[in-house]
């Protein structure tokens, strides 16, 4: 079995509010499926290494929110498993792989501030620095998704803490940086050699490519990131709801 160390942050939010972001972000990735219970109360203090009142304040407010069902002797039930996006009506991509009953897994391979080369886009729009962090999706247990997410340093001084099991941009919704626009585009690449070893890839694999950038209300870029999917696993999917 493999052990997973989840780190809270003693200095920031609440911890209660940490832990619901994890089990919302579990959640949302198909750890814990629909119509399934999450682990015990007992469980998760031991997990969390925090006390009994934390972890039912972390609960209690995803029942609020509707992802969680409280049931007398039964355990605490998954009863949605989908989020309500403020830029679209549309489903993300995990949601529809979660829905069809796929479950995907983050690992978090680097978080750190990086030197830009001149002439990239991260140098473009950043700068010399900007925040950098690198992870590994898992669809079903197999590598599928290599991000690489260059963040501005005027998002501030984001923990390992912060960002080891959670979202991304639910991070920078709590950090008060309002996302207003995505714009993403689409290429047919080869991945560079590193990325094509994590995916487990051959050298000459094609992979879809996906180049993202996300506008704050003021226009300007806060996020840029690089995605390859292993495409050969799983197409890359959209449903619009009408």
């Amino acid at each position: 079995m493999e052990v997973i160390t989840v780190f809270l942050s003693r200095k920031k939010k609440p911890l209660y509010l940490q832990i619901k972001n994890i089990l919302k972000d579990r959640i949302l990735h198909g750890a814990y499926p629909i119509d399934t219970t999450i682990p015990s109360e007992p469980q998760l203090e031991q997990e969390f290494k925090v006390s009994k009142i934390t972890v039912r304040n972390a609960i209690q407010e995803l029942v609020q929110e509707g992802y969680l069902e409280k049931g007398s002797g039964k355990g605490t039930r998954v009863i949605r498993n989908t989020s309500t996006s403020k830029l679209s009506k549309r489903k993300s991509f995990t949601e529809v792989l979660v829905e069809e009953g796929h479950r995907i897994r983050k690992q978090l391979l680097q978080a750190e501030v990086v030197r830009n080369e001149v002439g990239t886009e991260p140098y473009r729009l950043f700068g010399e620095q900007c925040f950098c962090i690198e992870r590994l999706y898992y669809l079903d247990d197999v590598p599928y998704i290599h991000y690489t997410h260059y963040l501005t340093m005027s998002t501030g001084n984001i923990e390992l803490a912060d960002i080891d099991d959670q979202s991304l941009y639910g991070l920078l919704e709590e950090q008060e940086i309002t996302l207003d626009k995505f714009r993403d585009q689409f290429a047919v690449a080869f991945a560079p050699p590193l990325i094509g070893e994590k995916l487990r890839v051959q050298e000459n694999m094609p992979l879809l490519k996906r180049s993202r950038y996300s506008y704050e209300e003021s226009g300007n870029v806060i996020e840029f990131s690089v995605g390859y999917y292993n495409t050969a696993i799983q197409n890359y999917l959209v449903n619009y709801n009408v």
